[in-house]
């Protein structure tokens, strides 16, 4: 099993490999023949991105100093997926960790990094399906010296469900239970249930909960640029750079 423990701390015009970006390139060096994304783009793509590089947004990446951290429990083909957005969660929040997930094992790493007095994990799941009595529905950021960190299951609900089950080192952690009053936006891949959001919209609603309005809006501007690039790259039409995504991404960045 591969694990990425260290943050990255690349800039926003020559990003440096995050940790999904190095989970995916130590699962692409695994698989034994390539991964071909389905409906996806074709061609060539950035390597910081992963778009077309005429698409590419690497230079509108921006990063956001956290208190919070992001634990990504990433399933197996999870990182080479182009429409994947933990990679997006990376590219802003330092203090990302990415993990591949698997049932019969656990990576040391991660027990360590759950271990670190430093943190307070979080898995995020809904409150429906677990216990009562382990259910949260807001985050400390008062007066504890722990920094939050969210535990965020990336894979298709089906396995996010199973992930959930046969992880027993998650089994005394609190679990975060969202209720989001907003529709997702994300366009790339569809759950039949508005409800259901991709894990970087996740991962802003997290953040808002830790006081950290600021990152989750970038987050969720620089989701909305992706977006677009992707759907502009997938229909070979030029990215509209004045328009609204970049407009919303450009207010919330420095």
């Amino acid at each position: 099993m591969s694990v990425m423990p260290v943050p990255s701390r690349a800039t926003a015009h020559s990003p440096e490999p995050h940790a999904v970006s190095r989970l995916r390139t130590a699962r692409l060096a695994r698989s034994a023949k390539p991964f071909l994304a389905r409906g996806g783009i074709k061609g060539e793509r950035c390597a910081g991105c992963r778009l077309l590089p005429s698409h590419c947004i690497c230079r509108f990446r921006s990063i956001v100093p956290t208190q919070s951290g992001m634990c990504l429990l990433m399933a197996d083909i999870e990182p080479l997926k182009p429409s994947n957005t933990g990679w997006l969660i990376a590219d802003v929040v330092p203090d990302t960790f990415a993990f591949g997930w698997a049932r019969t094992e656990v990576d040391p790493a991660l027990l360590t990094l759950l271990a670190d007095p430093q943190w307070q994990p979080y898995v995020v799941f809904p409150g429906e399906f677990v216990a009562p009595e382990r259910v949260v529905q807001s985050v400390e950021t008062q007066g504890t010296s722990k920094r939050p960190l969210f535990i965020l299951l990336d894979a298709t609900w089906p396995e996010a469900r199973k992930m959930f089950r046969k992880s027993p080192y998650l089994n005394n952690l609190p679990v975060l239970s969202l209720n989001p009053e907003q529709v997702s936006r994300y366009q790339l891949r569809r759950s039949r249930r508005g409800d259901h959001f991709c894990t970087s919209e996740v991962a802003s609603l997290c953040l808002d909960l830790a006081a950290e309005p600021h990152a989750a809006k970038t987050l969720q501007a620089y989701l909305d640029v992706y977006t677009h690039h992707y759907v502009q790259a997938k229909h070979q039409l030029p990215p509209a750079l004045d328009g609204a995504e970049h407009a919303a991404l450009k207010a919330v960045s420095p």
